[in-house]
């Protein structure tokens, strides 16, 4: 398991955007989404008829940038990773509390378990600069 550095955990938590990177038939496909970070994994949420979605069940390798862009100091955390997909019981019902406590998309538009799948990232490699 990846191990981050307590500067990276905080970069990570202070965060809630970031772009994943699927693909399948070697075709790459980018997607900016939110996300929520805690124990070394990540979560997010997607709709099943999306394009990271059909990717992902086809290919549960994926790619997580997670950066702030300042012209003199670019912060940034890359992980490359697998996924599985939560649809129901007791770790679904804690990620959507999370979700929407955190989230206002989620409190405007709230779904129920089944409706919509949760995605777990396992870091297999990082890479991170600025961070010190």
């Amino acid at each position: 398991m990846v191990k981050f550095t307590q500067k990276e955990i905080e970069f990570l938590q202070n965060n809630e955007a970031c772009r994943i990177a699927t693909s399948h038939d070697n075709i790459p496909h980018v997607t900016p989404v939110t996300y929520y970070f805690e124990d070394g994994f990540f979560y997010l949420a997607t709709d099943y008829d999306t394009k990271k979605y059909s990717n992902l069940k086809k290919n549960n390798k994926i790619a997580i940038t997670v950066d702030i862009y300042m012209s003199e100091k670019h912060k940034a955390i890359i992980v490359q990773g697998t996924t599985e997909f939560i649809e129901k019981g007791s770790e679904y019902k804690w990620l959507y509390e999370i979700f929407y406590k955190k989230f206002s998309w989620v409190r405007d538009n709230p779904w129920k378990e089944g409706e919509t799948p949760f995605v777990k990232i396992k870091p297999k490699t990082k890479t991170s600069w600025g961070l010190n």
